[in-house]
């Protein structure tokens, strides 16, 4: 195990390349048991909740070969297993993304329920009632059971807009007899990705990219060789690195589409970038102060179900804002522990008043001191690590497994743009 050792104030410089969406790749891996041929996945992000999910296929049975440095050749011709293991199920909370597929495959599956970030109630709710509409029955008592004779299309209507949820269902549907239609799906870049490789399967999907799907199940599916988009979350967060510590920053691979929910936030708190192609930009030199709203009232960053800002990013706004002149209110909709991190911000330096657990009101700039920091999630662990870099003096951060979960090579990207971060090793 080790933990970080950072030497905050020293603006960043540099380019670097964006990773593959984590949030697609998940459920891409999941989706690879549809299918009997091989099925080839690009871009596959290097992180600990990749590896996870590759694991599990391969307990299930699943051939899984490594063919690039972050390509992945997926044979699942034959399955040895429907039960997912319980050390693996609970050191990743995507391995629910495994219900849809296996039910839709071998008509059963028995996990545990799943880990992951601690931020608060994290319902499992839709997932059932949805696998339910389309046939599935679920016992609830220990672990997870699903079982289902045949799934046959259905109406069905979400009860939140659940981004797992939608992946689950739209998997178990592709296959299942009949007609589907999914209302108020969830219409992030991630789960477009999804559709996409399936109907690259053969599966029939309308609707991609919207909030209602509707599918025709077919017989089968095959194989396919599908590349998984850029991390919007990644790049959202380096943007509000390279705004906090004043530097600049080049990021290519980016998708301009996927940025115009992020745009919304950030110019709120006078952060611009340019983009050229897929290059994005953010140059030094930002305005650094809060826009406020008609009449001089102080503006809200508040998350919603997509296109409305990601509520992955509400942590690194709380800190960005930190550094930003003026007073603004991030408004974190979905979880109500994701805000809790802001008492090392407030031990930092940072003039931050926390009105419950879901709104924070932030007040800047604040001179920002080095400090030993917890990561207690991904989003939080890496707005500590940008509220460690923006800082004067030195941090430690522990408990950086939970960051590098969701983020690609993160001390190397660091380094290259100038950071002064090293890996310290420490006793479990």
């Amino acid at each position: 195990m080790h933990k970080y050792k950072i030497e905050g104030g020293i603006p960043i410089r540099g380019t670097i390349a964006a990773s593959g969406n984590k949030n697609a790749a998940l459920p891409c891996i999941a989706a690879a048991l549809l299918t009997e041929e091989p099925v080839i996945l690009r871009n596959i992000p290097k992180i600990e909740d990749t590896g996870v999910m590759l694991l599990i296929l391969q307990a299930l049975g699943a051939n899984v070969e490594q063919i690039g440095t972050h390509e992945w050749k997926i044979e699942a011709s034959k399955l040895s297993s429907s039960d997912i293991p319980a050390e693996l199920s609970k050191k990743v909370r995507a391995s629910i993304l495994f219900a849809g597929p296996l039910i839709a495959r071998t008509g059963k599956a028995l996990m545990p329920p799943p880990g992951g970030d601690v931020i608060g109630r994290r319902r499992v709710d839709t997932h059932f009632l949805a696998l339910q509409d389309l046939g599935a029955r679920i016992a609830v008592d220990g672990p997870f059971s699903f079982t289902a004779n045949k799934l046959v299309g259905a109406d069905i209507f979400l009860d939140e807009m659940s981004v797992t949820a939608t992946e689950n269902a739209v998997m178990a549907a592709v296959t299942a007899e009949g007609h589907t239609t999914i209302t108020n799906a969830a219409s992030e870049p991630h789960v477009q990705d999804l559709c996409n490789m399936l109907v690259s399967m053969g599966a029939k999907i309308n609707g991609i990219g919207s909030n209602i799907l509707n599918i025709d199940g077919v017989k089968k599916l095959h194989g396919t060789d599908f590349a998984i988009g850029p991390d919007f979350m990644e790049i959202g967060s380096y943007i509000g690195l390279a705004a906090a510590t004043k530097g600049s920053i080049t990021i290519t691979g980016v998708n301009a589409k996927d940025m115009r929910p992020l745009k919304t936030g950030f110019s709120k708190l006078g952060i611009r970038w340019t983009i050229d192609g897929d290059k994005l930009t953010v140059n030094v030199g930002q305005e650094m102060k809060v826009n406020t709203d008609l009449g001089g009232m102080i503006p809200k960053i508040d998350d919603s179900p997509w296109p409305g800002f990601p509520p992955d990013l509400t942590s690194i706004m709380t800190v960005v804002a930190t550094q930003v002149e003026g007073t603004v209110l991030i408004f974190e909709k979905m979880f109500e522990s994701r805000m809790f991190f802001v008492d090392k911000l407030i031990s930092m330096g940072a003039r931050i008043t926390l009105c419950d657990p879901h709104r924070a009101v932030v007040s800047g700039p604040s001179t920002l001191h080095g400090d030993n920091l917890v990561s207690p999630d991904v989003r939080a662990g890496m707005a500590m690590v940008i509220a460690a870099m923006a800082a004067h003096g030195e941090s430690t951060i522990s408990n950086v497994y939970q960051i590098e979960r969701g983020y690609e090579n993160l001390v190397e990207k660091l380094k290259s743009l100038g950071a002064r971060i090293e890996q310290v090793e420490i006793d479990e």
